[in-house]
C-alpha cells in the first residue's frame, strides 16, 4: 500500500498528461480530472470529471429518463419550447455574479502558485521542504478543483 501511495503522490504532482486504465475506483478518483467512457459499438463518451462524478451524473440521467412523461405528453410540451426555456434558465444573483468573477480571477493565480511549487518540488531540496511543498500542492489542487466545480455550476 505504501508503494501505491508513493505512486499516487508522484502522479498527482506530474505536470504532463496521463492515460490511466484501472479498475481501482479510489485510485482513479484521486488522479483523474477527465475520463473517456467506452460505451460499446465504437461510442466513446468524453466526461469532464472523475469516476464518482460520472457515476453520479449517470444516476441522474437514469432518474430523468424514468421521470419522463409518456410520448403524447412530450408532444404537448414541445408546443411551448420558448417559455419553458426562459423559465428554466437560471439568472445569477448579484452575489453569484461577483463570486463567478472572483473565481475567474483566482483560478489563474492558483494555477501559477501550483506551477511554482511544482517547479520547486522538481528542483529538489530537503525531505522536509519536499514534503511541505507536496502537501501545499495537494491543497492547492483541491482548491482549484473546488473552485472550478463552483465556477461551472455558476456558468450553467
Amino acid at each position: 500500500i505504501e508503494s501505491l501511495n508513493i505512486l499516487e503522490d508522484f502522479l498527482m504532482n506530474f505536470n504532463g498528461c496521463l492515460l490511466l486504465v484501472s479498475h481501482d475506483r479510489y485510485f482513479m478518483d484521486r488522479l483523474v480530472e477527465h475520463i473517456f467512457v467506452f460505451e460499446g459499438e465504437g461510442k466513446i463518451k468524453d466526461f469532464p470529471g472523475n469516476y464518482t462524478e460520472y457515476r453520479e451524473w449517470m444516476e441522474e440521467v437514469e432518474l430523468e429518463k424514468l421521470k419522463k412523461p409518456a410520448p403524447k405528453a412530450v408532444e404537448k410540451a414541445e408546443a411551448k419550447p420558448v417559455t419553458m426555456l426562459a423559465e428554466s434558465k437560471k439568472k445569477l444573483s448579484f452575489k453569484e455574479k461577483q463570486e463567478f468573477e472572483s473565481i475567474e480571477k483566482e483560478l489563474p493565480l492558483l494555477e501559477k502558485k501550483k506551477a511554482d511549487l511544482t517547479e520547486k518540488l522538481n528542483s529538489g531540496g530537503s525531505h522536509k521542504d519536499l514534503s511541505a511543498w507536496a502537501m501545499e500542492i495537494e491543497k492547492i489542487h483541491a482548491e482549484i478543483d473546488e473552485k472550478t466545480m463552483r465556477w461551472m455550476e455558476l456558468g450553467e
